[in-house]
């Protein structure tokens, strides 16, 4: 077996691996939705809500789960391998302490300060509803120090990953949803005989699940030898070095919040509910998005990382075509099944409770628009590591920028109307613009990747899915009265569907002799066989 095909099989065993736990996060998650859905449907609660949520969680992703982590994994792992047990375990004890320290002073102010940040965030519209903005800053003061928990999880899941530890890292949101979903039921159910309303279960709810993705890594990390002895050094080169490299991370990822922060502005001026149904729909297109692009890129970069550290071009290109297929094998018939069985996928996940049949209608709009876009949110989420793995942090985020530009073009253009399906088809829209620039400038800066090795396998997947999605339109026709009936014949059709579209994908795309596929279906035929 050459390398290219050791690599694939790498690649498809750490994937999967990696999968299991982020399907578990993804699926608890779902959960947690739908426990929102039942209890407060789409409107007045939950718009604010996610509002709310949506500050806090903003700084997580520039100063937690994004910048921080990225770039204390890049110096703790050399401090590691080259000084020793010891001096790496003061690092991190520094590191703790002083994000603990800085994470709570910019939570102090995100408390003081949530009024203004919420009508900053918020159009006039969301503002004129009576007592909309009071109960937001209410559920904002509660939820904010979730970022606290979130930032040194971050910190935690790095040190663990450094070690070999990956499993757990990747379980701890599941941790975090089931606290949210246990906590924040309970308390919403709890509240209102107390005069709160419930929402406040829920923003409270959310903070347990914070602590606890934070303390269920806490035991691994005690394992692998860490000691917490609380210090604080300003002048640690190593501590330095970690707020260097955060500076360029924080400055792309700022990027994204700028969207984030337009399509919520936008979304809040149209009718009410529209915040909701973007959320939902949003949640269910993370699934493929955490399972398939981010699971792949976990997989990849220590791959991609060796070749670029050892200047082995010629497999570092290999590698990435092929992780790049593998991505597409696995969005691009998801976009076309989600697009397809919207309305009977969020019928049955979400239509209980509060949550009605407009709302279905509506998020399942949303979602189409969502999907299409499904195959560049998981190529950028491959893409974007080569370049730091190639020392080049420029690139990336010029490209950030230009996707700003680009949704704040498509969104002013498509709001009036479409409402708030145009945000939906304004985020597909900059985030394959993104896909097509950085495919462009890294093609240009390895000096060429097999186009035709991509295009070869992109227009069997394509053959594929189109098969897949014919078969799903002919038996979902045939069920159709199945999905008008009882809630467990619906969940029986929707099965019985989706399992055998796959079986039709996966038949015709190993005929067609993907070899990502293939690597995959042989190796599981010989440890049955054998």
């Amino acid at each position: 077996m050459n390398e290219a095909s050791q690599d694939t099989g790498k690649i498809a065993r750490s994937a999967g691996t990696v999968s299991i736990a982020v399907m578990c996060s993804r699926v608890l998650g779902l959960v947690r939705e739908q426990a929102f859905a039942a209890l407060f449907g789409a409107g007045y609660a939950y718009d604010s809500f996610v509002v709310a949520f949506r500050i806090p969680n903003l700084l997580r992703d520039l100063f937690g789960e994004g910048a921080l982590s990225s770039a204390f994994v890049t110096v703790f792992s050399g401090y590691d391998a080259k000084k020793g047990e010891e001096a790496t375990w003061q690092l991190a004890n520094n590191v703790l302490a002083f994000f603990a320290v800085l994470v709570s002073l910019i939570t102090l102010c995100g408390i003081v300060f949530a009024e203004p940040l919420i009508r900053l965030l918020v159009d006039s519209e969301f503002a004129q509803v009576p007592g909309k903005v009071e109960l937001t800053r209410k559920l904002t003061i509660i939820m904010f120090p979730f970022l606290v928990f979130i930032s040194l999880s971050a910190a935690v899941m790095g040190m663990l990953n450094t070690k070999g530890r990956f499993f757990v890292p990747a379980m701890a949101s599941s941790f975090f949803n089931l606290g949210s979903i246990i906590g924040g039921v309970s308390l919403s159910l709890l509240l209102p005989r107390f005069g709160y309303p419930a929402i406040m279960g829920m923003a409270i709810g959310t903070l347990i699940g914070g602590f606890l993705q934070l303390a269920g890594q806490l035991p691994s990390l005690f394992k692998v030898g860490f000691t917490f002895r609380p210090v604080i050094r300003l002048d640690d080169p190593g501590l330095k070095r970690i707020l260097l490299l955060m500076v360029p991370a924080v400055i792309g990822l700022s990027a994204t919040q700028i969207n984030i922060f337009i399509n919520t502005r936008f979304a809040s001026s149209c009718i009410e509910g529209s915040v909701s149904w973007l959320n939902y729909a949003f949640r269910l297109v993370q699934l493929p998005i955490g399972v398939f692009g981010v699971a792949i890129s976990i997989a990849t970069l220590p791959l991609i990382s060796r070749y670029a550290a050892n200047k082995d071009m010629v497999q570092l290109k290999e590698t990435f075509a092929s992780s790049l297929t593998m991505a597409f094998c696995l969005t691009i018939p998801a976009s076309i099944g989600l697009w397809i069985l919207a309305e009977p996928i969020i019928k049955i996940i979400f239509e209980h409770g509060a949550f009605s049949g407009l709302d279905t209608a509506r998020t399942a709009e949303a979602l189409r628009f969502y999907a299409i876009g499904l195959f560049a949110y998981s190529s950028v989420k491959i893409m974007v590591p080569v370049f730091f793995a190639l020392n080049d942090s420029k690139l990336p985020v010029i490209a950030s920028f230009l996707a700003v530009g680009a949704n704040l073009l498509l969104v002013s253009l498509l709001i009036e109307p479409y409402q708030h399906k145009a945000i939906a088809m304004a985020i597909s829209g900059s985030m394959i613009f993104n896909f097509l620039f950085l495919s462009i400038v890294l093609y240009r800066k390895v000096n060429g990747y097999s186009l035709s090795y991509l295009g070869r396998s992109v227009m069997k997947i394509v053959a594929a899915s189109v098969v897949m999605g014919v078969w799903v339109i002919v038996v979902h026709g045939w069920m159709h009265s199945l999905f008008a009936s009882g809630i467990i014949l619906q969940i029986a059709g929707l099965i019985v569907v989706i399992v055998s579209a796959a079986m039709i994908y996966g038949f015709v795309l190993y005929f067609l002799k993907v070899k990502e596929l293939s690597f995959v279906v042989d190796k599981v035929k010989s440890r049955i066989m054998g």
